[in-house]
């Protein structure tokens, strides 16, 4: 899957956050990204989303909660470390008490927390706060 892909659907949830809309409509669509979708939803950032279509182009219709400030996809694959996750933390978020890294591991695409309990490193995703 290309990281431009996910980072435009990233970058489209922000600006409809910060335009007070409560649902938006990503395409194209991917595996990483519905996982994506899956950790922020069970970390409470949005409501709910909705796959339509995903063997042809598809599409996934978001609803919002207005929780999201920024979130981003690494455009470039960057290895860690179990060890290193923590410091990758707080050099990355804003602060401990709120946000997230999304790390595709062997175990399957975890946020950074999940990853630091299962022991396991990967490559970055991307984070969102």
């Amino acid at each position: 899957m290309g990281r431009r892909i996910l980072n435009d659907a990233l970058r489209a949830i922000v600006n409809a956050e910060r335009r007070g809309k409560s649902t938006v409509e990503l395409k194209p669509i991917s595996t990483v990204m519905s996982s994506f979708l899956n950790i922020m939803k069970y970390r409470g950032y949005i409501k709910d989303f909705q796959v339509y279509d995903p063997h042809r182009v598809g599409r996934i219709t978001v609803q919002l909660l207005g929780r999201v400030k920024d979130c981003r996809a690494l455009t470039y694959r960057q290895d860690i470390k179990a060890k290193d996750i923590e410091n990758y933390t707080t050099r990355t978020l804003p602060t401990r008490q709120w946000g997230y890294v999304v790390i595709t591991t062997p175990d399957g695409v975890l946020d950074h927390e999940e990853a630091q309990r299962r022991n396991v490193g990967g490559q970055v995703l991307g984070y969102f706060h």
